[in-house]
């Protein structure tokens, strides 16, 4: 833990209220939802991670320019892993910014969170590597349970929400809806900043 507090310039993370009104999930996520009970998804990482698919599904799909990468290689000149999930812009090709990155954990979330952050830290060190200053965020899930993670552009905050529960689904896709509403917004001011240097 302290070396990935050190990674990211801390020595404590502020505390992250996300205020928005809940959102009610579509009936496809009902619906998807409901058959999900034909599975054990609470066993094994792999079982989370069709949960954390469904909801990621549900609402990156609103923001037609951010997409999905899996089980991605992300590396910098100090660290190499693989994130769980990437997201990205919407191209063929992983490419900057990358936006956010989310760590599905069994239960352990004292160890996600430990990855989340050195994975936070890579995203930071590739954007940078493309002259782009941007916010990174990061969440921390085994499907039912989410830690959301914000690290703002200009390094004034690093903060981590509450758990949010997928008992309280309509806060939890708020919390998630939140996130690449930010992440859309910061790769359309990225795209302003590429066509304004051109």
């Amino acid at each position: 833990m302290a070396e990935a507090f050190a990674l990211i310039g801390r020595g404590h993370l502020s505390t992250w209220e996300i205020r928005i009104p809940p959102r009610e999930p579509s009936p496809t996520l009902v619906e998807v939802l409901k058959r999900l009970n034909s599975f054990m998804v609470t066993a094994s990482e792999a079982g989370n991670e069709l949960l954390i698919d469904a909801l990621l599904a549900e609402i990156v799909l609103l923001y037609p320019s951010l997409r999905v990468w899996k089980s991605e290689t992300l590396d910098t000149d100090t660290l190499t892993g693989l994130a769980d999930y990437l997201i990205v812009p919407y191209l063929d090709y992983l490419s900057t910014p990358l936006m956010c990155v989310v760590e599905a954990k069994r239960d352990d979330f004292v160890m996600g969170e430990i990855q989340c952050l050195g994975e936070m830290h890579a995203c930071r060190r590739k954007n940078e590597a493309a002259g782009l200053r941007t916010g990174v965020h990061g969440i921390v899930s085994n499907g039912q349970a989410w830690v959301f993670y914000r690290w703002t552009a200009d390094d004034s905050e690093f903060g981590r929400t509450a758990l949010f529960g997928i008992h309280a689904l309509r806060q939890l896709l708020s919390a998630l809806d939140y996130v690449c509403a930010t992440c859309d917004a910061q790769l359309a001011a990225a795209q302003h900043t590429w066509a304004s240097s051109r």
